[in-house]
């Protein structure tokens, strides 16, 4: 269904797919009073992908509509429901507490993206939530998930972020923040385990064709669709994953409520880059128990697809013992899948080749970030370092990241042994020069918070082409100083 919905002052199709399933799927949520929204960022290259005029993004008829004050009759808001195990507890309903799926856009290409709003206020699945976002995490999602989609990693992308005229209330108070994000759907895991847990078969079939059609239509017509779904499904976390790694990036918050179907990263909370390398490596002030650090994220992926499969089994076979047979196939895929790419990733940031010793060089990859973590070497420092150094033999700025001239010398032979010099642009293409630290996004956030935006837009530049040397960001390169360590992130709510 479409509706031609007068928004960002031009005559935009929405069009609304997923709100013709049937309504348990989804609350909708009329037009009412709202924030009064103030535009701080657009990212205008999205906007173009989508057809839409950045410039109309900031005209007073979009304000009213983010802040909910003015809503076309045609337009559909809802929130979508889901469920989600949370760091391995199961919540039988969760769903979108503070946001709103506006609808879709197609783009020309035909491609199908979500937009929706996060921090619009209450909605029926808020529980004891206000529903409102702070403009802190609105700014950390915005430029680490633009700074994902730079790096090449699938991922939601940030379309604009606002500032609300608000106070939100949380440790303490903040002022409030909304995000408009595009994605190539919200559907998560937890949407098929909130009705997998109902007993909904109808609903969870409904679900699944849906999503394939969506996301993988080439399957629809295929003898087994729903067994090729979750293998595919599967393919794509264990690729998200090998990625995540390979750029020092910990996700934070790996609930199953936060693992979209699609293969991209979504809900960037508690998110952090690695300073520091260490497999043990946790931000988040609620992973009191490492459960998503950075070494532990391909074993939770697996569990979480292994979640997921379980809302299948009804539909993989009548016959429980064979659908669970079909399950187990499939998750046994994800192990070869992740450790594939995992390797073709380091084997790239390293510059060293596939043919090489020790199983392709997974042995000497492992123990050389065995070396990395006893040294605590800054991870992306050091891969930059060695890309510097594999092109030029006479920067020897690669020595400064180890705690001696006779280690690095060691390990430098060593690595001289292994080293493709084919494989330099293969390590630029894989070791990107500028990361969004966290004491970087601590600092445009602090200024956002007294009304100074321009640490916010020197980031967005910052950050657009991150495997670029480029002089003018020479000092986003640096590690934090010990006095702007930052320890702890946060997911807002």
């Amino acid at each position: 269904m479409q509706a031609v919905v007068p928004w960002c002052g031009v005559t935009l199709p929405l069009e609304h797919s997923y709100a013709q399933l049937p309504e348990r799927f989804y609350a909708r949520l009329s037009a009412k009073p709202g924030p009064l929204p103030q535009m701080i960022a657009v990212n205008s290259e999205l906007a173009r992908t989508l057809g839409i005029d950045p410039d109309s993004l900031k005209s007073p008829e979009t304000l009213a509509l983010l802040g909910g004050r003015s809503y076309p009759e045609t337009l559909q808001p809802i929130a979508m429901a889901y469920a989600g195990h949370q760091f391995g507890g199961f919540s039988r309903q969760l769903g979108d507490g503070r946001a709103l799926l506006l609808g879709e856009i197609v783009n020309t290409t035909g491609q199908r993206y979500d937009v929706h709003i996060k921090g619009s206020g209450r909605t029926p699945y808020s529980r004891n939530g206000d529903g409102k976002a702070a403009l802190g995490p609105v700014l950390r999602e915005y430029l680490v998930s633009e700074a994902m989609h730079q790096l090449g990693v699938p991922t939601t992308r940030a379309l604009a972020a606002l500032s609300t005229g608000e106070t939100v209330h949380r440790e303490e108070a903040f002022p409030g923040g909304l995000i408009i994000r595009v994605a190539a759907s919200h559907i998560r895991v937890g949407t098929f385990e909130y009705f997998s847990a109902r007993g909904d078969q109808e609903a969870v079939l409904m679900l699944t064709n849906y999503a394939i059609a969506r996301h993988a239509p080439h399957l629809l017509n295929e003898a087994e669709p729903v067994k090729l779904w979750l293998e595919w499904v599967i393919a794509k976390q264990a690729q998200l994953i090998a990625q995540w790694l390979s750029l020092g990036f910990i996700h934070g918050v790996m609930n199953t409520d936060n693992c979209a179907v699609s293969g991209e990263t979504i809900d960037y909370g508690p998110c952090a880059f690695m300073d520091e390398f260490h497999p043990q490596c946790v931000f988040s002030a609620i992973d009191q128990q490492a459960r998503y650090a950075w070494g532990n994220q391909p074993s939770i992926g697996h569990w979480n697809m292994t979640r997921f499969a379980e809302t299948l089994l009804p539909l993989l076979s009548n016959d429980s013992q064979h659908a669970l047979e079909i399950a187990q196939s499939a998750l046994a895929t994800f192990g070869e899948i992740f450790h594939r790419h995992y390797l073709r990733l380091f084997r790239a940031k390293f510059g060293i080749s596939a043919d090489a010793t020790d199983d392709d060089g997974a042995a000497w990859i492992k123990s050389s970030l065995g070396m990395m973590a006893d040294k605590r070497m800054d991870f992306t420092r050091f891969f930059r370092a060695l890309t510097r150094h594999a092109e030029d033999a006479e920067n020897r700025n690669i020595a400064a990241q180890f705690s001696s001239h006779t280690i690095a010398q060691q390990w430098l032979d060593d690595w001289k042994s292994k080293h493709n010099p084919a494989l330099i642009e293969e390590m630029k293409q894989h070791n990107p020069v500028r990361i969004p630290r966290n004491h970087r996004i601590e600092a445009v956030i602090q200024a956002a918070y007294l009304g100074d935006f321009s640490p916010l837009e020197e980031a967005i530049m910052a950050l657009r082409n991150p495997y670029q040397e480029i002089e003018e960001f020479r000092h986003w390169e640096n590690a934090p100083l010990a006095h702007e360590r930052v320890w702890q992130t946060f997911c807002g709510t």
